[in-house]
């Protein structure tokens, strides 16, 4: 049986909440990718910050990006699977929230994400493509 740990991305780069968005872009820059989970100083996840958020949440708004903190941004709801969470239950999550990324925990620790890209590689083209019919419908 296939888990979010044999899916997932290991070793997420964290964005600490303090941290301003100006240096969350640059890290995203320097990763190329487009969401960095946010971590507080105790190691909890506190939300995800994507690269939409930067610009409709900062710039759109015309907030200082070098003032604003990623920690602004985090969501009251933080979704998560388990890091022994079944493949079918990462893709429930995914598709009932309608979200593209997912990061995983073990015991309240981020060990990983798991991405489009990493649901594409591991599973069958069958559930691939109901993941992405069901986010398309976000729209």
């Amino acid at each position: 049986m296939i888990t979010a740990r044999d899916m997932m991305t290991p070793d997420a780069t964290c964005v600490r909440a303090s941290e301003t968005i100006v240096e969350a872009a640059r890290k995203m820059a320097e990763l190329g990718v487009g969401a960095l989970p946010i971590c507080g100083a105790d190691e909890r996840l506190h939300g995800m910050l994507t690269d939409r958020d930067v610009v409709l949440k900062v710039l759109a708004e015309g907030k200082d990006p070098a003032a604003c903190k990623a920690g602004d941004l985090a969501q009251d709801e933080i979704v998560t699977v388990g890091a022994d969470d079944t493949a079918d239950q990462v893709l429930r999550v995914m598709s009932e929230h309608r979200i593209r990324r997912v990061p995983v925990i073990d015991q309240h620790v981020l060990v990983g994400i798991i991405t489009e890209a990493d649901v594409a590689r591991t599973l069958p083209a069958t559930q691939v493509g109901g993941l992405v019919a069901a986010i398309a419908t976000a729209a």
